[in-house]
């Protein structure tokens, strides 16, 4: 990759997008390309056919996607499955006509069977049924992997897939009824801790584990794999280590600075019960995640107490 390089980054006012432009900038690269959804609809054939045409770029990281937890996932499954279909296909294809040196795909942890064995290997997709609330989602994903592997073997383009693990950072939704289940809590706790409540309501059991990776770590194995990866696999990128909700519950109270009790609804779903990440093909390309949890969540949340709640 040349600085000069016209680099296209869908996506870029969402987490993943506005981290992989900020780490692009800091590398020196000045020829970034963007659109906002009202200037660009990428699900919208016609749009992104003559966007590419126009613009012609010479990366792609496609970071855009309808996202959320398990309720959003839950509630708009049509929603979630035809938008992100649309907006794949659309880019995806269009990096194949227009020549685009390299294209990146971001897809999600949820691609990986429910019952899969742990650590989630790439080599584990399409191997078992999938986690029930976030099927659409998660099948729609999968076929942008096979999109990027179908249109290499076909017409030999360099698109390549990445699977990031549970992340959070800046540009994080907050929304308590579509986000993902770190920035909820950290904005239950912190509401909780303003209105002096007694309690903070939790959802599940407690006992599911998760990974949680920070988003410029992502960028940061984002841009490794741009300069570096040029194979037909998935890569999966995250943390290496997980934790349960509960202590991640206890983790972002201390944070906060929370006093009260934590109160677990068990009639809410607990979601699939572990998501831990192999990331031993991704240390041996070469790059290991660098922020700790405990450091990521304390910044998060001082970035946040000053610019969001």
């Amino acid at each position: 990759m040349n600085k000069s390089d016209k680099i296209y980054v869908s996506g870029h006012r969402g987490m993943v997008g506005s981290a992989i432009v900020r780490k692009l900038e800091k590398e020196g690269f000045s020829n970034i390309i963007y659109r906002t959804s009202k200037e660009l609809d990428l699900r919208n054939q016609q749009a992104v056919c003559d966007f590419f045409e126009a613009q012609k770029p010479d990366y792609v990281v496609l970071a855009a996607a309808k996202v959320g937890g398990i309720h959003a996932n839950n509630a708009y499954r049509a929603d979630f499955i035809y938008e992100n279909l649309m907006i794949q296909a659309n880019v995806i294809h269009q990096s194949y006509v227009n020549k685009v040196k390299k294209m990146l795909f971001l897809g999600s942890s949820c691609i990986y069977p429910k019952f899969a064995p742990q650590p989630l290997k790439e080599e584990s997709l399409l191997t078992g049924v999938l986690e029930e609330t976030n099927e659409p989602y998660a099948i729609a994903k999968i076929a942008g992997i096979k999109m990027c592997e179908s249109y290499r073997l076909q017409y030999g383009c360099d698109f390549i897939s990445a699977m990031p693990t549970n992340l959070y950072g800046p540009n994080d939704n907050y929304d308590l009824n579509n986000s993902h289940v770190l920035p909820a809590l950290i904005r239950k706790f912190h509401t909780a801790k303003k209105e002096g409540s007694p309690s903070v309501e939790i959802w599940g059991t407690g006992t599911p584990k998760r990974e949680f990776l920070h988003v410029d770590d992502l960028a940061d194995a984002c841009y490794y794999l741009l300069q570096n990866y040029s194979g037909i696999e998935l890569v999966n990128i995250g943390y290496g280590s997980d934790l349960t909700i509960r202590e991640l519950a206890e983790m972002v109270k201390e944070v906060v600075g929370y006093k009260g009790d934590l109160q677990f609804n068990t009639s809410k779903p607990d979601g699939t019960p572990r998501k831990l990440m192999d990331v031993q093909k991704m240390a041996k390309l070469g790059w290991t995640a660098s922020i700790g949890l405990k450091e990521g969540i304390t910044k998060v949340y001082k970035e946040n107490v000053e610019n969001v709640f």
